[in-house]
């Protein structure tokens, strides 16, 4: 775990919320004095939307992990930072705008806008990991000195039916703020397309939690599949939010029915309040923290948008060694429980860091441009107790930087290392690649770079614009929009990025 302080903290303002909710989470109280409560003493950032009053949005919790800085490579080489397979910030930021509202600029995690899209990586056939390592100039850099270089990293693809038998545990919420939007409904059909595509040996647990966690289906195979359907079809709202107990609850029933060689999952469907039970207590996170380190790992899926903790979500996910992930509508509860299963379930590799050293002689400046809140010390890289982030089966993780190379570079000029290190989920083995990169690598103008790449770029200063990061300032949205449908144009089939021309344009209409 990175902060601990940050989740403890929230924890003390969500009891304060609790207590002003009563034993009914649905809302009907003096919103203005709980955020007053709330903001207080949440870290900076962590404060609930500038219109409280909009009832789509109160309550809703973000962090703000602040932008990094360009850095002197004289001064500092190394950039040091764990994966992070994570897609909630830009999910999250897809439903502020189809609702009509630009996104909390404190939700925008670049990182997440950019892995959300397919990046053109291909898989490795023998090896856990693929490197690649591309890059060029582009029309959004301040000036004409400094380029983009992608890192790309590529997991090894495993077939479903290589993979090892599931035994999953549902930790569904089912308090009173899971009734608004339907959103309880949601989490049924999300689940329910998941329990269609298991297998009939898989096996399924259900736990809910309201005023206080219970357990509605022990572990049962899939094969009595119609028992696990009627079991999440039958699911209710109820109460308050005992989200300590319903997840203590689920590890014990993960744990009993714990399978050695196979896949061990806790997966919470939840909106991230938590206002009673042991709101402040240590001890849940010690367990996710020890069941994770004996092999149950922790999915969280985020739902709903008012009454929303973002904040909890990511924090219980990275505890977890598992990945945070926001189902807006039925078709994303698709892309993560059908058409990515396998990558959903099944992790390829744990405790994945990335270090780059840039050569001075060649690189006078750099930039990671996200990964702020995924950051590791340097000197920990190779600390192999140092918590980072797991990748599953056929997941990629895009690293943009921005970079200044010195003045008339020699073209075969050596510009850095990248570094890979994991732990082999199954033998507990420290295993390390590394890659060099050149200035050969790079293409002499934006056209002529991969296609893929010309994307990541775009979406990259799509999401910092939208934190209002201060290295866009001379960018707007509207400038950024012919670029977007250019890109569209040449990835003509490809439907999420029709989707994100689309969601630019409203967008840019939005900020005027």
């Amino acid at each position: 775990m990175r902060n601990p302080t940050r989740f403890l903290t929230l924890f003390v303002a969500l009891a304060l919320v609790g207590a002003a909710c009563g034993d009914d989470d649905t809302g009907g109280f003096d919103y203005s004095t709980t955020y007053a409560a709330a903001t207080t003493i949440l870290p900076s950032g962590a404060a609930p939307p500038a219109n409280p009053n909009d009832e789509a949005y109160d309550l809703t919790f973000f962090d703000n992990y602040g932008v990094n800085p360009r850095i002197d490579t004289r001064d500092d080489a190394l950039s040091t930072f764990a994966v992070d397979v994570d897609t909630g910030s830009y999910t999250i930021g897809r439903r502020w705008i189809r609702d009509g509202n630009l996104p909390d600029k404190d939700s925008v995690r670049v990182e997440e806008y950019v892995n959300y899209f397919a990046a053109g990586y291909q898989a490795p056939s023998e090896q856990t990991f693929a490197v690649y390592v591309d890059g060029g100039p582009v029309p959004f850099a301040e000036n004409d000195s400094y380029r983009f270089l992608r890192i790309g990293i590529q997991g090894m693809i495993v077939a479903d039916e290589d993979r090892p038998r599931a035994n999953l545990t549902f930790v569904i919420d089912v308090s009173g703020s899971m009734d608004r939007e339907d959103r309880l409904e949601t989490v049924k059909d999300a689940l329910g397309l998941l329990v269609e595509q298991l297998r009939p040996e898989d096996t399924v647990g259900i736990v809910v939690y309201g005023s206080e966690g219970r357990i509605l289906l022990e572990p049962t195979e899939v094969a009595n599949r119609e028992e696990v359907l009627a079991a999440i079809e039958n699911l209710v709202p109820e109460g308050s939010t005992n989200a300590e107990e319903g997840l203590r609850l689920a590890y014990e029933m993960a744990s009993r029915a714990f399978t050695p060689s196979g896949i061990n999952r806790v997966i919470l469907a939840s909106d991230g309040v938590a206002n009673v039970g042991n709101t402040g207590a240590d001890s849940i996170l010690e367990t996710i923290r020890s069941e994770a380190s004996a092999g149950i790992q922790l999915v969280t899926v985020g739902f709903g948008m008012g009454n929303y903790n973002d904040v909890l979500m990511e924090q219980l996910a990275d505890d977890g060694d598992g990945f945070y992930a926001y189902v807006d509508d039925l078709e994303e509860a698709e892309r993560l429980f059908v058409l990515g299963l396998t990558g959903t379930l099944f992790t390829i590799a744990k405790d994945t860091k990335v270090q780059v050293e840039f050569d001075a002689a060649s690189v006078e400046r750099w930039r990671l441009i996200g990964f702020e809140n995924r950051a590791i010390d340097d000197d920990d890289f190779r600390d192999d107790a140092v918590d980072a982030g797991e990748v599953g089966a056929g997941h990629h993780v895009t690293a943009l930087y921005e970079i200044r190379t010195v003045e008339d570079v020699d073209s075969d000029a050596r510009l850095g290392v990248v570094r890979l290190r994991w732990l082999d989920p199954e033998t507990g083995e420290a295993v390390e690649m590394e890659q060099e990169f050149f200035e050969s690598d790079l293409a002499a103008s934006f056209a002529e770079t991969p296609l893929h790449f010309q994307l990541a770029a775009t979406v990259a200063t799509y999401a910092e614009i939208l934190r209002e990061s201060y290295w866009t300032e001379h960018l707007t949205l509207d400038g950024l929009l012919a670029e977007v449908v250019r890109i569209e144009e040449l990835l003509i089939g490809d439907e999420d990025v029709a989707e994100f021309a689309d969601l630019v344009q409203r967008a840019a209409e939005l900020a005027g």
